[in-house]
C-alpha cells in the first residue's frame, strides 16, 4: 500500500467497528497499529524527499531505488513497515534508523521501568509478549537498559553541596558473573547525605572487588573533587581504619561508629548464657543521659566482664573515642547518628529490587540496578528531616564557624 492512499475515513470507521467489538487499541493487532505504520511510512517518504532534493542541489543524481520491508516492534504491537532507498545507498533514516527493529520511545521507559522494579529479562519479555504481542532477547532489552548508562555517569558525577551535616557509608556484597561463566564477589559502595536543608540523598554508588579503608579513602577523594568541603558527622560501621580514612580528606568530621554495630559484635563474643545479664550492664552504656555517666558505666562493664571477655568489652573501651560522640548532642541529633540505621534501610530497599539476582550478568548490569532502585527510592525522600529547624539551630549554635549562611541558601 503506497503512503499517500491511506483512507482516514474508512480507517475511521473500520476502527469504531473493531472497537465496539472489543479488540484492542495497542498490542498484537490492535486498531492503531495501521495507523502507526502508515505515519512512519509518511514520515520516512518525506525524509527520502528531502534528501533527494539536497543531493540535486548538489548536484548529484540520486534519486529512488523501490523500498524494503522490516518488522518492526513497538508498544502498539508489531507490523511490517516498508522502507524507501535511494539509489545512491546514501539516504539516512532518522525517525526510524537502518537495523532499527524496535521503536523505544514508550516502549523503552516502560522496559526500563520493569528492569528498575526488580524483574529479570526473561520476565520483562513475557510481559512484553502478553501486552504488545511480540517479545525481545535479553541482547536486545540488555541493549535498552544500557541506554541509563549515561544518565548514571552524568549522576555519579554531579557537583555536590560544600557542606553536608552527615554522610552515612556502608557497603553490600553482591555476586557477578564474568564472561558468562567465573562468578566473583563485588562489593557495592554507597554514601547517603544528609545537607543543611534536612534532605537526604544517594551521593553516589561504587564498586570494588574487596572492602577496606583504602577503597573507601579514594571514595571520599571523590566526593571532595565534586565539591563536598567539609562534613559535621560521618556514621559508618567498625571496619578498621574507617575513621582514619574520614578524617584523612575531611579532617575536622567527627565520626560516629554504629552503635547498634558495636552491640551485634560484642554479643557474638559472650555465651548466651550471660547475654541477659551483659546487656544489662551494657545498655546502662549508651543509653545514659550523658557522657560522665557513660563513661562511668563504662569502668562499671570494664571491671565486670573485661577479664572473663576482653574482646566483647575492648570493642567498646578500644572504640570509645568515636563511640561516644552522640553524648555531645541533644536527643534529636542523637537519633540522627548514633545508627547507620539511615543507611541499612537504604540497603533493605535496594535488596528488594536486586534480590531476585542470584548473581549479575555484569558490573553494569549491577549499577545499573541499583541506580534506578535509588531513583525510586528517592522520591520519597523529598521532605526535610523530622524536627528539623531545631536541629538546625542546635548545629548553628555548635558549628557555626563552619556553616555561613550562604551555604544554607544554595
Amino acid at each position: 500500500m503506497q503512503n499517500d492512499s491511506f483512507d482516514y475515513e474508512s480507517f475511521k470507521q473500520e476502527a469504531l467497528k473493531e472497537l465496539y467489538a472489543g479488540k484492542p487499541l495497542m498490542g498484537e493487532n490492535g486498531i492503531f497499529t495501521p495507523l502507526l505504520k502508515h505515519f512512519l511510512e509518511a514520515t520516512l517518504q518525506g525524509e527520502l524527499d528531502t534528501h533527494l532534493r539536497e543531493e540535486q542541489a548538489k548536484s548529484n543524481s540520486n534519486r529512488r531505488n523501490g523500498s524494503g520491508k522490516k518488522q518492526v516492534r513497538s508498544s502498539m504491537g508489531k507490523f511490517d513497515l516498508e522502507t524507501p532507498r535511494d539509489r545512491a545507498g546514501s539516504y539516512e533514516p532518522i525517525i526510524v534508523p537502518k537495523r532499527q527493529t524496535v521503536l523505544t520511545d514508550q516502549l523503552e521507559s516502560k522496559i526500563i521501568s520493569m528492569y528498575g522494579r526488580g524483574m529479570s529479562y526473561s520476565d520483562i519479555s513475557g510481559h512484553l509478549q502478553e501486552l504488545y504481542g511480540f517479545s525481545l532477547s535479553a541482547g536486545e532489552l540488555s541493549s535498552i537498559t544500557d541506554r541509563i548508562l549515561p544518565v548514571l555517569k552524568e549522576w555519579q558525577n554531579r557537583p555536590l553541596y560544600s557542606v553536608y551535616v552527615a554522610f552515612w557509608l556502608d557497603a553490600m556484597y553482591y555476586k557477578v558473573r564474568l564472561d558468562g561463566s567465573k562468578v566473583v564477589t563485588r562489593v557495592l559502595y554507597s554514601v547517603i547525605g544528609l545537607n543543611l536543608h534536612g534532605k537526604k540523598a544517594v551521593l553516589g554508588i561504587y564498586l570494588s572487588e574487596s572492602e577496606g579503608a583504602k577503597f573507601w579513602l579514594s571514595v571520599l577523594q571523590d566526593l571532595k573533587q565534586r565539591g563536598v568541603e567539609d562534613v559535621l558527622f560521618a556514621c559508618v560501621d567498625g571496619l578498621k581504619g574507617f575513621p582514619e580514612a574520614i578524617q584523612t580528606v575531611f579532617p575536622q568530621s567527627l565520626v560516629q561508629l554504629c552503635v547498634v554495630h558495636q552491640i551485634r559484635y560484642a554479643l557474638r563474643l559472650i555465651p548466651d548464657k550471660n547475654v541477659k545479664e551483659f546487656m544489662v550492664d551494657l545498655k546502662a552504656v549508651y543509653q545514659a543521659s550523658n557522657l560522665k555517666t557513660a563513661e562511668d558505666n563504662l569502668l562499671i562493664l570494664e571491671e565486670k566482664w573485661g577479664k572473663i571477655y576482653p574482646q566483647a568489652v575492648g570493642t567498646w573501651t578500644n572504640n570509645w573515642v568515636n563511640i561516644s560522640t552522640f553524648f555531645d548532642y541533644s536527643e534529636p541529633i542523637r537519633k540522627l547518628i548514633y545508627t547507620t540505621n539511615t543507611i541499612e534501610s537504604y540497603h533493605r530497599n535496594i535488596r528488594k529490587f536486586t534480590k531476585t539476582k542470584a548473581a549479575f550478568t555484569s558490573d553494569n548490569a549491577l549499577l545499573k540496578l541499583a541506580f534506578l532502585a535509588i531513583q525510586n527510592m528517592e522520591k520519597i525522600w523529598n521532605k526535610a528531616t523530622f524536627n528539623w529547624k531545631s536541629i538546625l539551630s542546635e548545629l548553628l549554635i555548635t558549628f557555626g564557624d563552619r556553616i555561613q549562611i550562604d551555604k544554607l541558601e544554595n
